[in-house]
């Protein structure tokens, strides 16, 4: 199992990742661009929406202003992009994904990652990712896991140029506290993080001095 604060703290950019455990869910966002970087959560009515910090240097918001997370009934989905909105429209996890793929951003190709926590403690993630010239996708399904233990899922492997695509299956980890997660995340990189402890939500924003 991987200490997940020691991962962070030796990978300066995996992009956008989900993290899943028995009771909690995280995703961070990160940032190299100034557009990238000029993002903050806020809470919505059913979970949390990207926005711009500072609209006047928004350059393309289409790939970074979107619902992350949403309820779908008593689960909780959580994207890092608008396929959100279009699993939640669908109500089915992988019929939904079937109709998306990878980012349209060349030449990085974004993968897209994906999470449902239901209920009862189960949960699915998938990745999208452009694999010689085809749109990858890959689903992991896992009826639970121990308490303090997860598995995580990024969109890249880290820093390059173009940006590596995460590979392999997601990362067992075990699941720190969420003030620690956000330390842990680059200084320079990080973004915002949304971590769902039991219920009890807490939303960390660089530009808001979290």
């Amino acid at each position: 199992m991987t200490d997940f604060l020691n991962f962070l703290r030796n990978n300066p950019y995996p992009g956008r990742g989900i993290a899943v455990g028995r009771n909690r869910i995280y995703y961070f966002i990160m940032g190299r661009s100034e557009n990238s970087r000029n993002r903050i959560f806020s809470l919505t009515d059913d979970g949390i929406r990207t926005e711009a910090y500072d609209a006047s240097k928004v350059v393309d918001p289409s790939l970074i202003i979107y619902n992350p997370v949403r309820t779908m009934g008593s689960s909780l989905v959580v994207t890092n992009g608008n396929q959100t909105d279009t699993i939640c429209e669908f109500g089915d996890f992988r019929a939904a994904l079937a109709t998306r793929e990878y980012e349209p951003d060349d030449p990085n190709w974004t993968p897209r990652i994906s999470a449902i926590l239901n209920a009862d403690g189960s949960f699915e993630l998938s990745i999208l990712k452009k694999v010689a010239g085809r749109c990858l996708r890959c689903y992991y399904s896992y009826e639970g896991c121990d308490e303090g233990k997860g598995f995580f899922i990024s969109t890249y492997q880290g820093n390059g140029s173009p940006l590596p695509s995460f590979t392999g299956e997601p990362i067992e980890i075990d699941m720190p506290e969420p003030e620690d997660v956000w330390m842990a995340l680059n200084a320079d990189n990080k973004v915002s993080l949304y971590t769902n402890v039991n219920g009890e939500v807490k939303l960390f924003n660089k530009h808001l001095g979290d």
